[in-house]
This record gives structure tokens, C-alpha cells and sequence, in this order.
């Protein structure tokens, strides 16, 4: 279902001007291996977020905070084929991508960062090269087989081709499930950094650990994409995502991730997912859960579009934008 007037993130009234925060919808869901559920995902989110406070602490005020914030429609996901299903989704993000506004993507399975990264390959602080951008990525899965079930764009390879299209550095936490050959790629590839729930949640050294974490956070420099697959939470928070594992990310160490990366001085997030999102039946937690960290996201950027941390590219748009049909990924495989 794609948002209709009444159905709107975080409740807002539809907007009719230039848009400063877009939030879009992604309901993919073609190589699951697991639970099913993410294509009702980011209306499942839109919809909880209407129960979300709007009052920020960080903010000390109620979003949209001054900015204009709009929900867009859903890409409709009608192509035949994995492969053009894919690049409708690059048709799809490229007008919100031109560095005009700050898009929020909500998914659908982790197989929307692939053309996520190809969207984000023509936006101005990118500059075509890929190399130049950081993927910040919340997550219970490494995402970095090469394939699963003979599938290169499954969702647990997503990491993995984003790292193939050219991206210049990973950053990962609340990784442990994981292949040998995904573990063996994770210490040998100087690319990856990734940091183990494992030594993050353990109840000797994980504080040490943390703080590390959020130490290289303030580090970052450059553009940067946040990648946040709910099931990189604890799976007591998240029960209905499609692959929910225990052992993980506390809901309050997610929202210091992204304090961390918003304030990084030298760092600048020109956007981000929240991802694998399942609607749960018997309680709204799960989407709730994942609406309230797109929250949190949006009003890290507001802080720092107020504290000169993001700053417009370009003229700004409207809520109208055409879309595309490009053949990258078709183009990628080989008859």
C-alpha cells in the first residue's frame, strides 16, 4: 500500500512546496530466505510512526522542526525480473538524490543498497566515485556472501556489492551471524571494519568495546550512507524481521550510533535506510521500533542542518519528480 494523504510520516500534514526531508518507500522483498513480511514493511512504518512523540531532546523541539518533510509514493515494484526490479528502484531514488534534500529510505529487504549506492553514485558530494563514501551499517548479518542460493543480489550479499560498485569504506556493528567466508572477507578486506556484538554486548568488555565504537564514529569524514537492518537490535525488539537474531544492539546503543554519526565533525550523512522492517500482528512493536529509529534519524539531520553539518546543494524541488528506467544492473550480468 503506498501513503495517501492521511497516511504520512510521522503524522505531518502533506506538504506542496520544496521538500527539505524525503521519506521513501521501497516494499522489496524478492530473495528473502527466511521469515516473509518486508514488502508490507515501510507502510507498516509510515503508519506507526503516527504514534511516534515528535518532541527531540537533542532537538529541544517537536519535528519536522521548521523543515518540510514529505512522504513520498511508493515505488510500485511491478517489473518482471529481479534484475529490472533493481534498476526501477535506481529510477526510482535518482530524482531525491541530487542533493537538494536529505533522503530517508524505508525497505523492504536489505537487497535495496545496491541501488541505493547507485543512486547515491550521482549525488553532488559523491561526485561519481564511490570511493569518496562511507557506509555506516547497523546489522545482525555481515551481508557479505558472494551468493546465496546463486543469487549475487541477494539481500545477505548486500554489503558485498557495495563494496564491488567502488564504496570506500564499511563500517559494521552488531555483527554475529556470519559465514567463514564472510568472516574471512571482514579481516582481510582493509575496507571493512567491523565490530562484533559479540565484544560490544559482552558484560566484561563491552563498554571498552563500545566506546571504540563510537570513538571511530567521530572519525569519520566525508559523505556518508547509514544503513540500519532492524535485526542488527536485539531480537526481543524486533521479533517479526525476517531474520531476527538474540545477542544484539540495545535500542538506546542504536540511537547513540546515530547521535555519533550526525556529530561526527568532519562527516556529512547524506542519507539513509532503515530496512528489513516486517509488520508485526499480535503488537506494533517491531514497526514501531524501526519508526522510531527513522525518527531519530530525522532529527540527527535536523540538529545538524541547524549546527551547519548539512548544507543545500543546489536548488531545492518540489513534491513532483520524474522517474527513470535505467539499465545498470541488466547491464552488469553477462549473457
Amino acid at each position: 500500500m503506498e501513503p495517501s494523504d492521511s497516511h504520512t510520516f510521522l503524522g505531518l500534514a502533506p506538504i506542496e512546496k520544496d521538500v527539505d526531508v524525503v521519506v521513501l518507500s521501497l516494499p522489496y522483498e524478492l530473495t528473502t530466505s527466511y521469515g516473509t513480511g518486508t514488502s508490507q514493511g515501510p507502510n507498516a512504518c509510515i503508519e506507526a510512526s503516527g504514534q511516534v512523540e515528535l518532541f527531540d531532546v537533542d532537538l529541544n523541539e517537536d519535528l519536522p522542526a521548521g523543515l518540510a518533510i514529505h512522504t513520498a509514493k511508493a515505488w510500485d515494484g511491478e517489473e518482471p525480473t529481479l534484475l529490472h526490479q533493481l534498476d526501477s528502484m535506481v529510477g526510482y531514488l535518482n530524482p531525491w538524490f541530487e542533493g537538494d534534500c536529505f533522503p530517508l529510505t524505508l525497505g523492504g529487504e536489505h537487497g535495496i543498497l545496491p541501488p541505493l549506492m547507485e543512486a547515491l553514485r550521482n549525488h553532488p558530494r559523491v561526485h561519481e566515485d564511490l570511493s569518496n563514501l562511507t557506509v555506516v551499517q547497523i546489522d545482525a548479518h555481515g551481508d557479505l556472501r558472494s551468493e546465496l542460493d546463486e543469487e549475487p543480489y541477494s539481500h545477505a550479499c548486500a554489503a558485498a556489492r557495495a563494496l564491488d560498485a567502488g564504496v570506500g569504506q564499511l563500517m559494521q556493528v552488531g555483527i554475529r551471524a556470519f559465514s567463514k567466508e564472510e568472516h574471512e572477507r571482514m579481516l582481510s578486506d582493509d575496507r571493512i571494519t567491523t565490530f562484533f556484538a559479540q565484544n560490544t554486548q559482552s558484560p566484561f568488555q563491552g563498554t571498552e568495546h563500545w566506546q571504540a565504537w563510537l570513538d571511530l564514529l567521530h572519525t569519520v569524514e566525508g559523505p556518508v550512507h547509514l544503513t540500519v537492518d532492524i535485526d542488527g537490535l536485539d531480537g526481543s525488539l524486533v521479533p517479526a524481521t525476517g531474520t531476527p537474531v538474540p545477542g544484539g544492539l540495545t535500542f538506546w546503543q542504536v540511537q547513540q550510533t546515530i547521535q555519533a554519526l550526525f556529530d561526527a565533525p568532519k562527516a556529512v550523512v547524506v542519507s539513509a535506510d532503515v530496512n528489513e522492517i516486517v509488520p508485526q500482528k499480535d503488537t506494533p512493536l517491531t514497526q514501531f521500533t524501526a519508526a522510531m529509529i527513522a525518527t531519530k534519524i530525522v532529527a540527527s539531520h535536523a540538529k545538524a542542518r541547524r549546527n551547519g553539518r548539512w548544507n543545500l546543494l543546489g536548488e531545492t524541488k518540489g513534491t513532483v519528480r520524474p522517474t527513470s528506467m535505467p539499465t545498470i544492473f541488466r547491464n552488469s550480468i553477462k549473457e
